[in-house]
């Protein structure tokens, strides 16, 4: 199964993710990861975050996201490449 995202660069501690402006919308779908993660962005316009039963926020470069394990998410699409320091 494909993925929506590119992993970049990945180690034992982050990865670093870009999404592609021109991915299908329908692709971003609600997930949940089996760990903690947080997240940095590191550039992106118009992308937004949305955790269950909140609404979207939108990321913007430098902000940084605390996801528990098993928490429902999703990322809405934006206007350019959006590319993520994901800290395991």
């Amino acid at each position: 199964m494909a993925t929506p995202y590119l992993d970049i660069e990945a180690t034992d501690k982050y990865i670093i993710r870009e999404f592609n402006e021109n991915v299908n919308p329908i692709e971003l779908k609600w997930h949940r990861d089996r760990e903690d993660r947080e997240i940095t962005v590191l550039e992106g316009e118009g992308w937004f975050y949305q955790q269950d039963n909140s609404l979207p926020v939108e990321l913007k470069q430098g902000f940084i996201i605390f996801i528990p394990k098993y928490t429902w998410h999703r990322v809405i699409k934006g206007n350019t490449n959006l590319k993520l320091k994901i800290q395991k």
